[in-house]
């Protein structure tokens, strides 16, 4: 399977979890990493391109840090103009029907922060359900203000072996989905 991270941080430079987050994933086989911010400083989408890239892949990813419980502005806009109805969604809106689908998200806070109201990112895995895509939970780090260095190397090797076992269709996608996050996936194994 081909991978498409569709990256956005608004604030990268002063990134410290996501810059180890995400150093190397252009060189993985099967990864194509996209930066949002880079490719469109203004915010001018080009949504044909966007929407061939999303055809070449059979998993799409937003990685993003959470900001305000939500994802960074574009991202929103990149759904507005990319996910247009009679490609991704309507009658005959079925070009990514099949795919799969999840966040890599970070948070400043601690899980707890995020237990009442339920975190689930339910907004974007809507978003994959009326595209007929294949919703799995979110891969999150927690926490990255306090996180010790090792403790991002230990994230950052999950989530490539997450990658991976997607990449070679290893993934159990019945069993992922029943998870919180996706990062059990990998404890449940280990057990």
């Amino acid at each position: 399977m081909k991978i498409l991270i569709l990256f956005a941080h608004p604030a990268f430079h002063k990134s410290r979890v996501n810059k180890v987050l995400v150093d190397g994933l252009s060189d993985h086989k099967g990864v194509t990493f996209h930066d949002l911010y880079d490719h469109y400083p203004e915010f001018d989408i080009d949504v044909e391109h966007e929407q061939e890239l999303l055809s070449q892949h059979d998993c799409i990813i937003f990685h993003y840090p959470l900001f305000w419980y939500s994802t960074p502005a574009i991202i929103k806009e990149w759904q507005d103009l990319v996910l247009e109805h009679g490609w991704a969604y309507g009658s005959n809106g079925n070009a990514l029907k099949g795919k799969l689908f999840f966040c890599a998200i970070t948070t400043g806070g601690p899980e707890l922060a995020y237990k009442v109201g339920s975190f689930n990112n339910h907004t974007l895995n809507q978003t994959a359900a009326l595209c007929q895509m294949i919703p799995l939970p979110p891969f999150v780090v927690h926490g990255t203000h306090a996180i010790e260095n090792d403790g991002i190397l230990d994230y950052k090797n999950d989530y490539y072996k997450i990658l991976q076992e997607i990449i070679d269709e290893k993934i159990d996608k019945e069993k992922a989905s029943k998870l919180k996050y996706l990062n059990d996936y990998l404890m449940k194994e280990k057990v």
